[in-house]
């Protein structure tokens, strides 16, 4: 049996809740998630696991997710635990090598991925990142530019962007 321990972020603008295997951060709710939506999120990933609220063991990734909203991290080095079809893999794989402060559209990823036809299916893979801002999905917008969804919402990507710099983005 799995246990999944979890603690919250709480930065000046956001409220995350964060969730972690033995092996790494598992998930990253969006702010807007309450508490009970994130534990049958992450439930879902897990289908025997026991939940444990453990802050202490949430800081090394709390940390790392702090200095990435403060603007003093840019790179993170903890370990994730995320599991996912191999396609889905493949995908969150290619969102990893988007360089900090740098941006691409969806079929620019299916590209790289050697499958440019399957555009509509990376967006669905990039939906489902578990852990969002650590495999940085919100680096992917539409290609003419948009801003396009997000888990964590539009206005939570857009602020992620311009965390990182990236000021050119259309709403």
């Amino acid at each position: 049996m799995t246990t999944i321990q979890w603690g919250i972020l709480k930065t000046e603008k956001l409220t995350f809740h964060l969730a972690k295997t033995e092996k790494g951060l598992c998930y990253v709710g969006s702010p807007v998630q309450e508490r009970d939506e994130f534990i049958a999120s992450v439930a879902k990933k897990f289908k025997d696991a026991t939940f444990e609220e453990n802050e202490q063991a949430l800081q090394p990734y709390v940390k790392e997710l702090q200095e990435y909203i403060e603007g003093t991290r840019s790179v993170f080095s903890l370990p994730v635990d995320v599991t996912g079809t191999a396609f889905q893999q493949e995908v969150w794989e290619a969102l990893k090598q988007i360089p900090y402060g740098k941006t691409c559209s969806y079929s620019d990823i299916a590209k790289r991925i050697g499958r440019p036809s399957a555009v509509r299916a990376v967006g669905t893979a990039i939906g489902a990142n578990p852990v969002m801002i650590t495999i940085p999905c919100h680096r992917v917008i539409g290609k003419n530019g948009a801003i396009t969804g997000y888990r964590g919402g539009i206005a939570m990507k857009q602020l992620l962007l311009e965390r990182e710099g990236i000021q050119h983005v259309k709403s």
